[in-house]
């Protein structure tokens, strides 16, 4: 388990000189970035996608969790389910990532610099699943901000503006899911700030 300070810390290190976390070489941008109204079938999605997780993987996948703005009912959310897997080693890939492309899944992001992460993508339902091993705090953090938007409905208003606004933003300027993400962080820093104290980090 990471320790407390790593869980309350983030690190804003770019990527190695040279280095692209996309598979592909470049993130793609796939149309406008839509925000739809929360959809009671998020749960039940999730619970889906999770099966053929555990599925191809069996005792391999650690944990399975559903994280992200699906996650929390009556969030406004891009119609994408985010789960986070946790596997022994992410960096061995041999041992997970042919049962999952054999399930539909496609590997698009690599950061071994960040937590060994690696992204997939699966079309039907759509799909991020994020692969982190047993010590990562990132699926922790995610984990303590759903916990805490789940709890508190000013702060889920507060997120649903700031994700409206900027997908609007990011959409006018023909921006990728990363710059509207970017668009994001300063407010989501700032409740995770809440979420912390909230949790006793």
């Amino acid at each position: 388990m990471p320790s407390a300070q790593d869980i309350a810390t983030f690190s804003d290190s770019p990527p190695p000189p040279g280095a692209s976390p996309w598979v592909a070489g470049v993130e793609t941008r796939e149309g406008d970035i839509a925000i739809v109204e929360p959809d009671p079938a998020w749960p039940d999605v999730f619970s889906r996608v999770a099966r053929v997780v555990r599925d191809a993987l069996g005792a391999r996948a650690l944990q399975v969790e559903h994280v992200g703005s699906t996650s929390v009912p009556g969030l406004p959310a891009k119609p994408i389910i985010d789960v986070d897997l946790i596997v022994a080693d992410p960096a061995d890939e041999d041992a997970w990532l042919p049962a999952l492309e054999s399930a539909g899944f496609v590997l698009t992001v690599r950061e071994p610099w960040w937590h060994e992460h690696r992204c997939l993508r699966h079309a039907t339902p759509r799909t991020n699943l994020h692969v982190f091993g047993p010590e990562a705090p990132e699926p922790w953090r995610h984990r303590i901000f759903r916990d805490h938007l789940r709890r508190d409905r000013a702060e889920r208003e507060l997120y649903a503006a700031i994700k409206r606004e900027a997908a609007a933003v990011a959409n006018a300027h023909g921006e990728t899911v990363m710059q509207y993400n970017a668009r994001k962080q300063a407010v989501i820093r700032e409740i995770y700030g809440r979420a912390f104290a909230a949790a006793g980090l």
